[in-house]
């Protein structure tokens, strides 16, 4: 990598995190040869970086991006160096090009492996700004930051469970979603709502997926990485001015680390870069804080129990008349048909 990282884990670790330094993140890179990863948004930046990265341990690369020119650049990078790689071109909001994106994938390399909704931009629009029609009443409001980063990630995350598990040579191979957070996934934004508000959503897409797409052979994270040098910053680097980004690279090997580690229990965990720093996994046990973590605790307290007691109690309420009134009519059902003789005697007479 272009930038080392000497901190050691005493110096900087929050509690319960666990720091990775840049030595660490590609200890299981090798199981990457010959995976075939599908990367939206790799024609720059850090969607770049990580491709030419994946291809680096022999992984098989298919990209799709709008820029068609910037991905085939990658693509002849990648070639240039020994790797296999394809491009195309791909509008993470249109649901059809993404789907000709993971057929081409099975197309040209016979699976899909590891999966890379990277594709995503800052923020266009003006939230707090009502633009207003001809007779003065507020327009709709056009939001392609929730388009891109929110409904086009999830367009490719739900083809991901679908087409990982379509060829799958044995029960250890390796199969993994990878989602790209932000810092403003965990606290807010205000120059950015609704890219604050589409990264908090990918973070809880992630924690929500996680236990069932594990059960199925899938490994999910999301890395959340401060500002790094990208073309999305540009708007903002007044504002940046004098603050350490995060250096594309780690982040890249951020994304290699948490694909390639074969330790299930590493599923469901967060991947903080919050600064120039070494990376932090965050284990999805850490990430009951705050309400979460109250209500944990009274799970877990005696007013747990009563909370149980109640829950029982109302669904018994719910359901005890619907019951009632299947079992009355089964019963009915069960001596009518018992009874029948006698019905058809009363019938005739």
């Amino acid at each position: 990598m272009s930038t080392s990282s000497s901190t050691t884990p005493n110096e900087v670790a929050p509690a319960g995190f666990v720091p990775i330094l840049d030595d660490q993140l590609f200890e299981h890179a090798e199981r990457l040869r010959d995976k075939v990863v599908i990367i939206t948004g790799a024609a720059n930046g850090i969607g770049k970086e990580t491709a030419t990265r994946f291809a680096s341990f022999g992984a098989r690369i298919v990209i799709g991006d709008l820029d068609v020119a910037g991905a085939e650049q990658t693509i002849s990078e990648i070639v240039a160096s020994g790797g296999q790689a394809v491009a195309q071109k791909c509008n993470v909001t249109v649901w059809d090009d993404q789907v000709d994106l993971f057929e081409l994938a099975i197309k040209r390399f016979g699976s899909v492996d590891v999966v890379i909704p990277n594709a995503g931009i800052g923020e266009p629009e003006d939230f707090l700004k009502v633009k207003l029609d001809k007779i003065g009443k507020p327009q709709k409001l056009n939001m392609p930051t929730v388009q891109v980063n929110l409904i086009g990630v999830m367009y490719t995350v739900h083809l991901a469970q679908y087409y990982l598990v379509q060829r799958r040579p044995d029960s250890t191979s390796l199969k993994a979603i990878i989602l790209i957070g932000s810092m403003a996934s965990w606290s807010s934004f205000p120059l950015a709502p609704t890219y604050s508000a589409c990264k908090h959503a990918v973070l809880g897409l992630m924690r929500s997926l996680d236990p069932i797409v594990s059960a199925r052979g899938i490994r999910i994270a999301c890395i959340t990485p401060f500002f790094a040098e990208t073309g999305i910053i540009t708007p903002l680097k007044v504002f940046l001015a004098g603050c350490p980004l995060t250096p594309v690279p780690r982040i890249a090997g951020a994304i290699i680390y948490a694909a390639s580690h074969p330790d299930p229990a590493t599923s469901g965990c967060g991947y903080i870069l919050p600064d120039d720093g070494p990376v932090f996994k965050v284990p999805r046990e850490e990430f009951k804080m705050g309400v979460y973590k109250v209500l944990d605790d009274r799970l877990k307290s005696v007013k747990g129990i009563v909370y149980v007691v109640r829950f029982l109690q109302d669904i018994v309420k719910l359901v005890a008349k619907p019951l009632l009134a299947s079992v009355t009519v089964l019963g009915l059902a069960r001596a009518l048909w018992s009874n029948r003789e006698v019905l058809r005697g009363f019938v005739k007479i």
